[in-house]
């Protein structure tokens, strides 16, 4: 498994895209993961079904799935049906197979679209963006958790019917908690994907984020939990 991570930004908060590329081909995994790249987001690669099933199951966030269909192990509709049984997370087929029916059967599988190879990289990054510009503008609503609202066009956050000042990277936190509430989060997964795997400083900058957030979010600073020795959890507690 290979993981890239590249950032954009969005306002003042930095808005992270992660695709997972799903093909037993590695020149050509290689090749697209290249591309994604380029147009700075966060690229993983699974080389059969198996390893992006448990790439999938073992990342709380990705955000598109780009699925080859001829794999070893699972191929990509056995993959597609696991992953439609939990998650509506976007999915391009890109394959080989041309044939109408192949593509009419993974649309009813419930793949977003289907790309067949060779392909145009235009066409190719304009169907990977119109899925972004969808995500994107997911994110762009209003966020709210227990008493706890986020606007996120305008920043705005309130805790307890009261406006709250929150810094770029405990916005960011926030966000993250309130996206993956209920799960145990451990300090290594936190800090890459708030401060990113180049991050090569003190991992305890975390516990002081955390300690600050929970202070600013005044009585709904309990819903940030420390898990003791794995880390933390975001859970609305009444």
């Amino acid at each position: 498994m290979m993981i890239y991570l590249n950032k954009y930004s969005e306002g003042e908060v930095e808005i992270i895209i992660k695709i997972l590329i799903a093909d037993d081909d590695f020149i050509f995994r290689d090749l697209v993961g290249d591309i994604l790249r380029k147009q700075e987001y966060v690229v993983l690669e699974a080389c059969n079904g198996e390893e992006a099933i448990d790439l999938f199951f073992g990342n709380t966030d990705i955000d598109i799935i780009i699925l080859d269909v001829m794999m070893p192990l699972y191929d990509g509709w056995e993959v597609l049906a696991e992953i439609r049984k939990h998650s509506d997370v976007p999915v391009i087929m890109l394959t080989a197979l041309g044939d109408e029916e192949s593509e009419i059967h993974s649309l009813l599988k419930g793949a977003d679209d289907y790309i067949t190879k060779p392909f145009s990289y235009q066409v190719f990054l304009a169907r990977v963006d119109s899925q972004v510009r969808k995500i994107r503008k997911e994110r762009e609503s209003s966020l709210s958790a227990g008493k706890i609202e986020i606007d996120r066009q305008s920043h705005r956050v309130t805790a307890c019917g009261e406006d709250i000042s929150l810094s770029n990277k405990e916005l960011q936190l926030l966000i993250y908690f309130i996206n993956n509430e209920n799960i145990v989060l451990s300090r290594d997964v936190i800090l890459n994907n708030i401060w990113g795997y180049d991050f090569d400083g003190d991992i305890r900058t975390i516990d002081t984020h955390v300690k600050t957030l929970r202070a600013k979010l005044l009585e709904c600073g309990h819903y940030v939990q420390t898990v003791r020795g794995s880390g933390y959890r975001f859970e609305v507690i009444k």
